[in-house]
C-alpha cells in the first residue's frame, strides 16, 4: 500500500524548494507541484521530509519511468528469485534437426 506524504511534509518541502523544481529549477505554477519519494515507497522509502522532493510534472515522469520503475522491478525479480519462484515454462515442445518432436518433460 502506497503511503503519501502528510500535509506538513508537503508544506515544508514546498518552502524548501522556494517555488522551483528541485531537479531542473523551473518555476512551478499552482497545481504543478509533484511530491516525489527520493527512495521509492515500494523500496522502503519513508514519507519524511528528507525523502521528499518537489518536482515539476516532466521531471517527475522522467524520474519515475527511468529510475523508479526499473529499480522496483529489479527488486521484485530478486525477491522472487530468492524465494525460488520461477515463471512457468513457455516452450512446451520443439523439433530436433531431424524433424522429431520433443515435448517438455517437466514443469519449472
Amino acid at each position: 500500500m502506497r503511503r503519501d506524504f502528510p500535509a506538513k511534509v508537503k508544506a515544508a518541502a514546498a518552502l524548501r524548494a522556494g517555488g522551483h523544481c528541485e531537479a531542473c529549477t523551473r518555476k512551478l505554477m499552482t497545481g504543478d507541484y509533484h511530491y516525489d519519494h527520493d527512495t521509492p515507497d515500494a523500496m522502503g522509502g519513508e514519507p519524511t521530509l528528507e525523502n521528499c522532493k518537489v518536482l515539476c510534472r516532466s521531471c517527475h515522469s522522467v524520474k519515475t519511468l527511468r529510475q523508479d520503475v526499473p529499480r522496483i522491478a529489479k527488486a521484485k525479480r530478486r525477491e522472487r528469485n530468492r524465494l525460488g519462484i520461477k515463471k512457468p515454462r513457455t516452450i512446451t515442445r520443439w523439433r530436433r534437426f531431424n524433424g522429431d518432436a520433443v515435448y517438455a518433460e517437466r514443469n519449472r
